[in-house]
């Protein structure tokens, strides 16, 4: 290994030792403190406006002339708007319950023994994202109230923003009489630093990551640190014969529409043939900015539809395209969703009872709706306060990760002399 690997690796570890201490300071720390540390963050972003957009501009001017897509820009841009969006979600993080010390079960044996099962933290955790610099402003509020240390990865595009919210949450906590370095940022752009995070065993807790399908699968590859995987958001809208087809419009409009970089935007347009000669060109009038690609059978209903290739039903785009297939009836089209979903989000529209029950049993992806736009998929909208992911995967934590989710737990054993025989 070359002398600038070595190099990386102490510097990472060094974070993580720094991490680590933080972190069993954090233990101790009142909900008072951490609240504090929150609302004291919140009101330093706001003063830092001026600084932060200044360096987000360096971002966004690096990430044009590297000649990064519209929907990349998008997710990378702050202005006073997104920056008061981020104060607000540390203030709204502060007004929720602390998730450490909840009691989650408490019994009796008959030996006189109580035992009781209460959460805590998890430790330090490494957050690895691409290029919205919000994530490592969320991601930080959830940890901190959470009680954990953790260690943010942003993407090299938004290294100057990432720089200055870091450091409006690092008084925040001095503030509150908490240790600074329970939020830090790696700052050497080699991506050498990701693999050597990934590795940090002593120090690093759990490594989440945020970002598309390429950093999840790096991630997935070179860990040998716990993961909570965010695969990417392959999200499907179901129109069934039943569903009202004008609030159907309505819904798959602001699906794909609303933010075309976001995960849980739809991607994929599933429509039972029985209503998709009246719906799908009312779709395609609504949604006049979106290139539709479709299959042979949505093609001859309009000719405003390109062919699409048998990729299209399995890209996130994160653009302003929706693949449409028309399947036969409800058996088809969750066999559709089920074998081209990514697992993130998956949505029907429809009255029937039966059909609904039938297809959010059936399609096996972190949040399955009825009626309802797949871009509700957030921790926000879940009353979570923010999240710092959607988890794909099955282990430990499902769907958006928020304060709850960031905890772990232990058991108290409570005795009076006993002696086991």
């Amino acid at each position: 290994m070359s002398t600038l690997d070595q190099k990386i690796i102490a510097y990472v570890e060094e974070l993580g030792q720094r991490a680590k201490a933080a972190a069993g300071q954090l233990l101790s720390a009142t909900t008072e403190q951490k609240n504090q540390a929150l609302r004291e963050g919140a009101k330093n972003l706001r003063d830092a406006t001026d600084d932060l957009v200044a360096a987000n501009e360096k971002d966004v001017a690096y990430a044009k002339e590297a000649g990064k897509p519209d929907s990349f820009i998008d997710r990378l841009m702050l202005n006073a708007e997104r920056i008061e969006g981020m104060a607000g979600a540390l203030e709204q993080i502060a007004e929720l319950p602390d998730p450490v010390g909840r009691k989650l079960a408490e019994f009796n044996r008959p030996n006189g023994l109580r035992i009781e099962r209460v959460a805590v933290p998890l430790g330090v955790i490494g957050m690895i994202y691409e290029s919205r610099p919000n994530v490592g402003s969320d991601a930080s509020a959830l940890c901190l109230k959470s009680g954990n240390a953790v260690i943010l990865r942003g993407g090299s595009d938004s290294r100057n923003s990432t720089k200055v919210i870091v450091d409006c949450l690092a008084r925040g906590l001095k503030a509150a009489g908490l240790p600074e370095h329970a939020v830090q940022t790696i700052e050497i752009a080699d991506r050498q630093a990701v693999t050597a995070l990934l590795q940090c065993n002593e120090y690093v807790d759990l490594v989440i990551p945020r970002g598309g399908r390429g950093l999840v699968e790096l991630v997935r590859d070179q860990a040998s640190v716990p993961t909570l995987l965010h695969l990417d958001g392959n999200c499907h809208i179901y129109i069934h014969s039943s569903a009202d087809l004008e609030k159907s419009v309505e819904v798959v409009r602001n699906a794909k529409l609303r933010r075309l970089g976001v995960c849980g935007a739809t991607e994929s347009l599933v429509i039972d043939k029985s209503v998709a000669d009246t719906v799908l060109p009312k779709l395609l009038d609504a949604m006049p900015e979106c290139e539709f690609r479709g299959d042979e059978a949505s093609q001859a209903i309009d000719s405003r539809v390109n062919a699409a290739t048998p990729q299209d039903f399995f890209t996130e785009y994160l653009d302003a395209i929706l693949s449409v297939k028309i399947v036969d009836g409800l058996d088809e089209g969750i066999a559709h969703v089920k074998k081209h979903s990514s697992g993130h989000t998956d949505s029907i529209m429809a009255q029937d009872e039966t059909a609904v029950r039938r297809f959010q049993t059936e399609v096996d992806s972190a949040i399955v709706m009825n009626n309802a736009s797949t871009q509700f998929a957030d921790g926000g909208e879940f009353g979570m306060g923010a999240e710092i992911g959607i988890a794909t995967g099955k282990m430990h934590a499902r769907g958006p990760v928020g304060l709850e989710q960031l905890t772990s737990f232990k058991y108290l054993v409570h005795g009076t002399g006993q002696t086991r025989p």
